[in-house]
């Protein structure tokens, strides 16, 4: 629909309220909702009226659009809320996550509505939830051979009720992360190591770690030992696990107790570069602020090569980098050869780079298993059959620079789901068995080959859906199998 939307609203107050009993600060949980629900409905047609309206900012779309572009990775990543309240944790994580979910299904309402934003949106929702360690106490399902109760049940954990509202609580880190004991140095490396693929990054950072742990061990005892940069940089193709990676290095490095609290804060350029020059050095100081304690990741770092706005937000980097740098490690990512010329254009950067991690592609058979991984941690089960064409189908693309990795298994997965509820269409009570399985016919190359209706995986997502679909508005909120940190490549 077009124009105000009311369960927005709603659900950012229910995010908030979330928020206040973890003890985040309202107005960030604000914030961070409102771009989420921003990114989802990025390229719909109205959807930035209808959100301005929704969130009272006026009606200059350079808002809408400047959110959406601030927050595109929470569609495939957990928000950066969520993942300090899951690195420290908290107990409030999954409420939390949920709240995020029903954000990303009122962003459903936003402009003209469309299947593929209700795609979109169930994935994001997803996501959110499956980063959360809790979940509410689930229910016993059907056998296979037994149909839902009733038609359109979803299988799995009972729902979870909305988020209620809660007394405010005190702003910042989470409340009880205090009573939570921590990630021990030998838990995050079985993490790390229980990751698909990557066994030279693996390689390298346990190096990294132990090099970094004998100079602590050294400065405890009293020895002289030379200050080693702690500062990465991670170069590869998208999708190859590298924020992934930079969380754990996050949790190793404050397990050593060289961080204090190991959180991560993830950005990239349009967080760091203002749109005037001077204002550029009080953003990227402001981020800095905010990973104090933890780790900064910088994505496509080398954007900031471009023009003299980015030199400042470098040489801002450059200076506090060493003003704090007993408290903050900053990891830089993107491509190898623009990551070359990036540590280049600032003598600064080199002295303190001194590490480079390569992530190389997945192999079609990782690729396999990260789908494998991913459609289990949605509650399906792909058949035999299907896990051999998804090993076909990605055997087929051309490993250039931009090949998708991680991300292009997980895009086929969503895909396949949108295609396995196609070919149920006609089943009045499908079983669980039914509701889970994945079949060949799931991975068709072409949509139209299962849903000659459905609009093409490449169409304009702003079109309006056929009237003839009327499609009922989603669900968004039924709890998922909780995430393993193997199976999430970033």
């Amino acid at each position: 629909m077009t124009g105000t939307t009311p369960g927005l609203p709603g659900a950012l107050d229910a995010l908030v309220a979330a928020g206040r009993a973890a003890g985040l600060d309202p107005s960030a949980v604000r914030d961070e909702g409102e771009r989420l629900a921003a990114a989802v409905a990025e390229s719909v047609t109205g959807a930035g009226p209808a959100w301005l309206a929704a969130v009272g900012r006026g009606d200059d779309l350079t808002e809408f659009f400047r959110a959406a572009g601030s927050a595109r990775r929470w569609r495939h990543a957990p928000t950066d809320l969520l993942t300090s309240l899951v690195d420290a944790g908290s107990s409030h994580a999954a409420a939390y996550a949920d709240a995020l979910a029903h954000v990303a299904s009122a962003a459903c309402d936003l402009g003209e509505p469309s299947l593929q934003l209700v795609a979109a949106a169930s994935v994001t929702a997803a996501v959110q939830r499956a980063a959360a360690p809790e979940r509410p106490p689930a229910r016993v399902l059907p056998g296979p051979d037994r149909p839902l109760a009733h038609p359109g049940a979803a299988p799995g954990p009972d729902r979870p009720l909305a988020p209620q509202g809660v007394p405010p609580g005190a702003s910042g880190r989470p409340s009880d992360t205090a009573a939570v004991p921590e990630k021990t140095f030998d838990e995050l490396l079985a993490e790390l190591d229980a990751l698909v693929g990557l066994d030279g990054v693996k390689r390298e950072i346990r190096q990294q770690a132990q090099v970094l742990r004998v100079e602590r061990l050294r400065a405890d005892a009293g020895l002289t030992s030379p200050s080693l940069t702690r500062h990465l940089v991670f170069v590869g193709n998208p999708g190859t696990g590298k924020t992934t990676v930079a969380r754990l290095v996050a949790g190793l490095y404050r397990a050593l107790g060289l961080l204090s609290s190991g959180h991560l804060v993830e950005v990239d350029r349009s967080e760091l570069v203002a749109g005037y020059l001077g204002q550029t050095a009080t953003k990227t100081t402001e981020v800095v602020a905010r990973a104090l304690g933890g780790v900064l990741f910088i994505d496509e770092a080398y954007s900031l090569a471009e023009d003299q706005y980015g030199a400042e937000a470098v040489n801002t980097l450059v200076k506090d980098m060493e003003d704090h740098r007993d408290e903050l490690v900053v990891i830089v990512a993107g491509y190898p050869l623009p990551m070359a010329r990036f540590l280049a254009t600032n003598p600064g950067l080199e002295s303190r780079f001194a590490t480079t991690i390569g992530f190389d592609d997945y192999t079609d058979a990782q690729l396999r298993e990260i789908f494998a991984l991913a459609a289990r941690k949605a509650d399906f089960v792909p058949s035999p059959e299907a896990l051999d064409l998804v090993e076909q189908i990605v055997a087929a693309q051309p490993r250039h620079e931009g090949f998708g990795n991680g991300r292009f298994a997980r895009n086929l997965l969503d895909r396949a789901v949108l295609r396995h509820a196609w070919r149920l269409r006609d089943v009045e009570q499908p079983t669980v068995e039914q509701l889970r399985t994945l079949l060949p016919e799931d991975l068709a190359t072409d949509v139209e080959d299962v849903a000659p209706d459905l609009p093409a995986p490449d169409a304009d997502v702003s079109a309006p859906v056929t009237p003839a679909l009327d499609l009922p508005a989603p669900d968004l909120t039924a709890p998922r199998t909780p995430a393993q940190p193997s199976e999430e490549p970033a």
